[in-house]
């Protein structure tokens, strides 16, 4: 069994889906440290002037787990919705997927994480990719990142751990070759696709492969895919 580990992301890009599809089971970090100005609660989107950000307001206190984090009572939904009709209406398919993703913007949220992973969750059902994924807030773990990794592997009954390109930053090989598991390292470039306003923007959120692509996104998001690295780091 091969399981993927990350964060739950607003809006994420392709290639989370593409390490959900991947994989056998997937667990959630919803218990490590939230992080300002990364993606937990934010993502790009493209508009009629370039890239733009949409970010969710959030309240938080250092160290804060991510699973702590509140959403900031502001005016935020309907300004993301607005942003995002007004933005993709003239997508070809942006009549399929608006009221799948709507309820996003209707629904009251306390938690940033609970926002994120009901957004992968109809993104995912919206791609045609299975979801059901674990919480590692529920899981006892130790808090040494590469053994908690190892720990969600044996408790999920993962021979093979499915690592982001970005693991060799922290990745230890040697304690999962000592605890009998399998690294494998996702490969993935961001697909390209017809996109409306202009000139190509890569590694936009999700939304923008879906609007523009609609039924065959999935097909697309596999062919940028290359073939896993088994036991190394790049």
């Amino acid at each position: 069994m091969r399981v993927a580990v990350h964060q739950p992301q607003y809006l994420p890009w392709p290639g989370l889906f593409d390490k959900i599809d991947h994989a056998d089971g997937f667990v959630v970090l919803d218990n490590v440290q939230y992080q300002k100005n990364e993606w937990q609660n934010r993502n790009r989107i493209k508009t009629p002037q370039g890239w733009q950000w949409l970010t969710v307001p959030v309240h938080y206190t250092f160290p804060q787990p991510l699973r702590e984090v509140r959403v900031a009572e502001t005016d935020w939904q309907r300004t993301h919705w607005r942003t995002l009709t007004q933005s993709y209406c003239k997508a070809p398919h942006f009549d399929r997927y608006a009221p799948l993703l709507e309820p996003l913007y209707t629904t009251r949220w306390t938690y940033l994480a609970d926002l994120a992973l009901a957004g992968m969750e109809r993104l995912a059902s919206a791609l045609g990719i299975r979801w059901a994924p674990r919480l590692a807030s529920e899981m006892s773990l130790t808090e040494e990142p590469n053994q908690r990794l190892i720990d969600i592997c044996r408790q999920v009954g993962a021979d093979h751990y499915l690592a982001g390109s970005g693991s060799r930053h922290y990745l230890n090989l040697a304690a999962f070759e000592a605890a009998g598991i399998s690294v494998d390292v996702q490969q993935f470039s961001p697909p390209v696709y017809p996109q409306l306003y202009g000139p190509f923007e890569p590694a936009l959120s999700v939304v923008d492969l879906l609007f523009n692509c609609g039924p065959d996104s999935l097909s697309r998001l596999r062919a940028s895919r290359g073939a896993l690295l088994e036991g190394r780091l790049p």
